[in-house]
């Protein structure tokens, strides 16, 4: 029988990253009076003629507040000043960018997935879902992992389907963390793992990932983990950087946390983007999935990332804590897209194979085109980024880069710097998303070569 681990927990304050104030650079977004011109009057249509009656039913009401009044918000989350992302897609658009900054694709996903939600939608099942997901999705997700990881797990009890992978690391820390525990994260790093670990009032610690090939520094590693480390998180392939962990580094980690009694949090929703080597996860090592909650979803993968489907998989001592937080978090996901998310997941292998091909041609288009305009280029091993050194064109630092290179030559790449725990760390990175089709990529470099010279 499994039983969770017990430990003290110690009471010292998470001080979230020291993100780079932006608003010098990009005012509009941090003005609470901002609305960005495509929500214009135009854009509601029915708004200007609502009413036809010729007087009004009741005397008009002067409503017009005269005080502005502060902005509200915890003090755990005063230091966040929004995503990165949404702004430079909104900065995009202002400026008529060709937006290789947000994780997005624009394309389609498959229709074979798109028609299994429409169907669902007829057959009826809008109603709540199960919280813990419909049970044919948690019997995919269990196939899907065996057939990854050679792990059989038990669908009613090891797997939560969340609302994306987002809601399923919130699920994980605000589940199986409590204030005062120390958490090491691999940086840079997604700024929801900042987020939420802010939220759950954790310690942090950074384990900082450098150029040229991001290997984990092991000695630094290793000083830093120990019997008050409660967890540690892992994204493999890596955001930003694309970076895979390798098997050596992984069973060094696994090592360290079976030997400090240490969960481990993997975010892996870029499995199936994985070019160079194998994909492995750690859950698949031996002593690892007692103590492991492998989260994935079904955004990347398949191109749909506005369904917002992902999942959790993890031995039942841990699903315990994170299907708690989730219950009250969303307390289900879509229901439609959930039947759609399993007909997905059962998709032939010559899917991924075709996926992988597809994504390594993107990826050739945008790393070739980046090193003839004076990029330095670090290697991309998964994911569908790449990150640059921007120094060879004058800029002082990531942030002003990201915004010439928006104003005045039309691409939108995003500045590292808010992924670290040091934004010095990321000054001179800079990340470009290649889930584009081909042709808009070829359309970015052409802009480069055009407009972006070197110092």
């Amino acid at each position: 029988m499994q039983v969770p681990c017990t430990r003290t927990h110690y009471r010292m304050r998470f001080k979230p990253p020291s993100f780079p104030d932006l608003s010098r650079h990009f005012p509009a977004f941090f003005n609470p009076s901002f609305i960005p011109t495509s929500y214009s009057r135009s854009f509601f249509p029915a708004m200007a003629t609502l009413s036809t009656q010729k007087e009004p039913l009741s005397p008009p009401t002067d409503v017009t507040h005269k005080t502005h009044q502060p902005l509200q918000v915890a003090k755990r989350l005063e230091k966040f000043k929004g995503t990165i992302f949404t702004q430079m897609s909104l900065l995009a658009r202002k400026h008529g960018a060709i937006n290789l900054g947000q994780g997005f694709p624009n394309f389609d996903g498959p229709d074979f997935i798109k028609e299994a939600a429409i169907q669902a939608i007829r057959d009826g099942k809008n109603q709540y879902a199960r919280g813990y997901g419909v049970p044919d999705l948690n019997f995919a997700i269990a196939d899907r992992f065996k057939k990854d990881t050679g792990l059989t797990v038990d669908p009613e009890k090891e797997v939560t389907v969340t609302s994306g992978c987002t809601e399923a690391i919130a699920a994980t820390m605000l589940g199986l963390i409590n204030p005062g525990d120390e958490v090491i994260v691999f940086a840079p790093f997604y700024d929801s793992y900042a987020a939420t670990l802010s939220i759950a009032g954790a310690n942090v610690k950074g384990i900082t990932l450098r150029p040229p090939d991001f290997a984990v520094p092991m000695e630094e590693l290793k000083s830093a983990i120990s019997k008050n480390t409660r967890a540690i998180i892992i994204n493999t392939p890596h955001n930003p950087t694309g970076k895979m962990f390798t098997r050596e580094e992984l069973q060094t980690i696994a090592s360290l946390c079976i030997e400090n009694d240490v969960l481990v949090f993997t975010d892996e929703v870029y499995d199936k983007l994985s070019f160079d080597m194998d994909h492995i996860s750690m859950a698949s090592l031996p002593g690892m999935f007692e103590r492991t909650v492998t989260m994935n979803s079904l955004g990347k993968t398949f191109s749909l990332t506005g369904w917002k489907i992902g999942w959790a998989i993890a031995p039942p001592h841990l699903t315990w804590g994170v299907r708690q937080a989730h219950c009250f978090l969303t307390f289900s996901t879509s229901a439609p897209m959930q039947w759609a998310t399993a007909a997905a997941l059962r998709a032939p292998d010559s899917y991924y194979e075709e996926l992988k091909r597809d994504y390594m041609a993107k990826r050739a288009i945008l790393v070739e085109g980046l090193k003839a305009v004076g990029f330095k280029v670090f290697p991309s091993s998964g994911t569908y980024f790449v990150v640059v050194d921007h120094t060879p064109f004058g800029l002082e630092n990531d942030v002003a880069f990201c915004e010439y290179l928006t104003k005045e030559v039309g691409v939108v790449a995003i500045p590292t710097s808010v992924f670290y725990l040091n934004p010095e760390d990321g000054k001179n990175l800079v990340r470009f998303a290649f889930c584009k089709d081909e042709q808009t990529l070829s359309a970015a470099v052409e802009r480069m070569k055009e407009k972006l010279k070197r110092n």
